[in-house]
């Protein structure tokens, strides 16, 4: 069964940035976009690339390794050459923390 587990604050990721997170054994890249808050799986389904080091624009990381692109707010490949989308995950806001559940 999935909890929600405090990851950050929102003051810790500023806006149009990403952070990398580890919870409960996950690597998880955690988006501001101006102060709403997403996350998705930190491994680019193409290779394995790192989204939380990717540029992120709008709703879209690209992946620093190949070009893949994803849309943190659903998970969804949007660009080549990945075709599987990455997992999300839920998150909230308690207070200035921020929740996923993993």
């Amino acid at each position: 069964m999935a909890d929600f587990v405090r990851v950050a604050k929102t003051t810790d990721i500023a806006p149009d940035e990403s952070h990398l997170i580890k919870a409960n054994g996950k690597r998880v890249a955690v988006f501001n976009c101006g102060g709403e808050f997403f996350a998705v799986d930190d491994g680019c389904t193409h290779r394995g690339g790192p989204l939380s080091d990717g540029e992120f624009s709008g709703h879209t990381v690209t992946c620093p390794w190949h070009g893949a692109s994803f849309d943190v707010r659903t998970g969804e490949a949007t660009g080549w050459p990945a075709r599987k989308s990455v997992g999300c995950f839920n998150v909230r806001l308690r207070g200035d923390d921020i929740e996923i559940e993993v």
